[in-house]
């Protein structure tokens, strides 16, 4: 799914008042975070996940994995706050035409 600058700034609106849902602990990206992070955005639609890494490289891969693993779209990264969207089967959220 790919959302038009429109749809991304809707969506980074919407996020700013979120709480990160998921944080990774100092094991990284496990299963059971992955499996975490797919619950909440199942639920959810919009999340925010805390990656508390110093390392660009390290948080940049760890992004792409989430990102890959859930099917969800990256909304935006600020600092070490990850922000996904993924349209769950009962449309919580409305995005604007593109």
């Amino acid at each position: 799914m790919n959302l038009s600058n429109k749809q991304k700034q809707h969506l980074k609106g919407l996020a700013h008042s979120l709480k990160p849902v998921v944080q990774l602990g100092g094991n990284g990206l496990t299963e059971g975070v992955l499996a975490e992070i797919d619950l909440a955005i199942n639920h959810h639609e919009l999340i925010k996940v805390k990656i508390p890494t110093d390392d660009r490289e390290e948080k940049s891969l760890i992004i792409d994995a989430i990102v890959r693993e859930t099917q969800a779209v990256k909304v935006q990264t600020i600092g070490h706050i990850l922000v996904i969207y993924k349209q769950s089967e009962q449309k919580k959220i409305d995005l604007p035409k593109s």
